[in-house]
């Protein structure tokens, strides 16, 4: 029940690539969406703040549909993107990391956008009134501060991904080597005979990459929080 089987580690190399992926692509518009809505006001702001949020109130199946909609070869996105750069997404690990990466925006944008409303204002209004631009600002001062958000939200949206099932499938199916991540590996173990043990080795698997990324969150979290109290 320990060993894994060839195919199960190439499920989990391939969640853990997609997570990766589509956790580190999604952190700048991550970080540009949380400073929008902590720190301006612009017409359609709540629009904006709904749109962010949406994929966690929208059923996943909904999210996966709308993707392969926009981003399939036929879609408008999607079509141009692979008719001029050769890019595909549906059916391919790059839409499971596109799918992944929506899923876990949410929660990305949320965690920065608390820890970007705690920083006292004051702070930045300082390093303004020395001849900082706002650019320099945003990254000397609020950057550093936000940190443990960042890192925080960069966990959430990394566990999100790990686990996310509906759109994935949805949008790019459910093929061994390409598309078939750890909860869709559990999934088609859990609809075949005998299929239990395996289904159980990659549920534990899955348990200790989220157990460890959390511990490792913890304690870079704290290093980023000790750091910015050093600043202020």
């Amino acid at each position: 029940m320990v060993a894994l089987t060839p195919e199960e580690w190439t499920a989990v190399a391939l969640s853990l690539k997609v997570s990766s992926v589509a956790t580190l692509a999604s952190l700048p518009f991550g970080v540009a969406a949380a400073w929008l809505l902590a720190r301006t006001r612009f017409p359609g702001k709540a629009l904006f703040d709904g749109l962010v949020h949406l994929p966690l109130v929208l059923p996943p199946v909904v999210t996966g549909y709308v993707l392969l909609l926009l981003f399939g070869r036929r879609g408008p996105i999607g079509g141009f993107l692979a008719e001029q750069f050769g890019l595909v997404f549906a059916f391919r690990w790059t839409g499971a990391a596109l799918a992944c990466a929506v899923m876990g925006f949410p929660l990305l944008v949320r965690a920065i956008r608390l820890s970007i409303e705690a920083i006292d204002p004051k702070l930045e209004s300082a390093a303004g009134t020395l001849g900082a631009r706002p650019s320099l600002v945003f990254l000397t001062v609020t950057l550093p501060l936000a940190l443990p958000g960042i890192i925080a939200g960069l966990v959430l949206a990394f566990a999100k991904s790990l686990g996310e099932f509906g759109a994935t499938i949805t949008f790019v199916s459910n093929i061994p080597g390409e598309t078939q991540t750890i909860p869709a590996a559990i999934y088609t173990y859990t609809q075949t005979p005998d299929g239990d043990a395996g289904a159980l080795r990659l549920t534990l698997v899955a348990a200790a990459v989220a157990l460890a990324a959390l511990v490792a969150s913890e304690w870079l979290a704290r290093r980023a929080r000790g750091r910015a109290a050093g600043m202020e």
